[in-house]
Protein backbone atom coordinates (compact mmCIF):
# COMPACT_ATOMS: atom_id res chain seq x y z
CA UNK A 1 0.00 0.00 0.00
CA UNK A 2 2.73 2.46 0.95
CA UNK A 3 4.68 1.57 -2.17
CA UNK A 4 1.68 2.47 -4.34
CA UNK A 5 1.29 5.81 -2.53
CA UNK A 6 4.96 6.61 -2.94
CA UNK A 7 4.88 5.69 -6.64
CA UNK A 8 1.80 7.88 -7.22
CA UNK A 9 2.59 10.69 -4.78
CA UNK A 10 2.26 13.47 -7.35
CA UNK A 11 -1.16 12.23 -8.43
CA UNK A 12 -2.31 11.87 -4.83
CA UNK A 13 -1.22 15.43 -4.02
CA UNK A 14 -2.91 16.89 -7.12
CA UNK A 15 -6.09 14.96 -6.40
CA UNK A 16 -6.10 16.20 -2.80
CA UNK A 17 -5.66 19.83 -3.88
CA UNK A 18 -8.42 19.57 -6.51
CA UNK A 19 -10.78 17.92 -4.02
CA UNK A 20 -10.07 20.66 -1.46
CA UNK A 21 -10.75 23.42 -4.00
CA UNK A 22 -14.01 21.80 -5.10
CA UNK A 23 -15.09 21.40 -1.47
CA UNK A 24 -14.36 25.06 -0.72
CA UNK A 25 -16.30 26.21 -3.79
CA UNK A 26 -19.32 24.12 -2.80
CA UNK A 27 -19.18 25.45 0.78
CA UNK A 28 -19.05 29.05 -0.51
CA UNK A 29 -21.99 28.43 -2.85
CA UNK A 30 -24.09 26.98 -0.02
CA UNK A 31 -23.25 29.90 2.30
CA UNK A 32 -24.08 32.44 -0.42
CA UNK A 33 -27.36 30.68 -1.12
CA UNK A 34 -28.30 30.81 2.57
CA UNK A 35 -27.48 34.53 2.66
CA UNK A 36 -29.67 35.16 -0.37
CA UNK A 37 -26.89 36.26 -2.69
CA UNK A 38 -27.43 35.66 -6.41
CA UNK A 39 -25.39 32.85 -7.90
CA UNK A 40 -24.43 34.85 -10.99
CA UNK A 41 -23.15 37.84 -8.95
CA UNK A 42 -24.44 40.33 -11.53
CA UNK A 43 -27.46 41.63 -9.65
CA UNK A 44 -31.12 41.04 -10.31
CA UNK A 45 -32.30 44.45 -11.51
CA UNK A 46 -32.66 43.57 -15.19
CA UNK A 47 -33.03 39.82 -14.89
CA UNK A 48 -36.31 38.46 -16.28
CA UNK A 49 -36.23 35.60 -13.73
CA UNK A 50 -35.78 37.81 -10.63
CA UNK A 51 -39.27 37.05 -9.29
CA UNK A 52 -38.80 33.29 -9.47
CA UNK A 53 -35.20 33.26 -8.32
CA UNK A 54 -35.65 35.17 -5.06
CA UNK A 55 -39.12 34.46 -3.79
CA UNK A 56 -40.15 35.92 -0.45
CA UNK A 57 -40.63 33.38 2.31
Amino acid sequence: MFEWIINNLASVIVLSVVAAVITLVIIKMVRDKKRGKPSCNCGCGGCPMKDTCHTKK
